[in-house]
This record gives C-alpha cells, sequence and structure tokens, in this order.
C-alpha cells in the first residue's frame, strides 16, 4: 500500500516534484514524519491535508491517504 503526497507552489519548485506515491510502512505513521523523510526543512508554516483535510503535523496516517504539504499562503 501507498500514501499520495503532494507539494504545492514553492515547495513544488523546491523539491522539483509535485507529486509522489510513497510506500506506506509502519515506521512512517504521521504528517511530521513523512515530512521529515522528505528532507525539505522546517515543517514551521507549513499547512498540511490529509484526504483534502487539514490536520495537525502529528495525524496518523493510513494506507491510501492522500498527504498534502502546502506553503503559507498569502495575498488578500
Amino acid at each position: 500500500m501507498v500514501l499520495r503526497v503532494l507539494l504545492f507552489a514553492s515547495l513544488r519548485e523546491r523539491s522539483g516534484w509535485g507529486e509522489r506515491s510513497l510506500p506506506f510502512t509502519s515506521g512512517v505513521s504521521t504528517a511530521r514524519e513523512v515530512w521529515n523523510q522528505l528532507d525539505l526543512g522546517p515543517l514551521e508554516g507549513i499547512s498540511i491535508a490529509v484526504n483534502q483535510e487539514l490536520v495537525g503535523a502529528n495525524q496518523p496516517l493510513q494506507a491510501g491517504d492522500e498527504l498534502a504539504f502546502l506553503p503559507p499562503f498569502t495575498g488578500g
């Protein structure tokens, strides 16, 4: 089973990819752990959504989830 991981805006530009399927392992069970595995810098200010609902960094994940990381938004 896999997790579908999405990066948006500047995160996508910085990483060079916007979507990946990662193997779901019992050792990586929260959004924070996936972020740390991706090694994209500090999590501060990044919004997280699981299955299109905003959640906290310690949100438990399940195989098949869609996990999205969104940089801070600006504008009006």
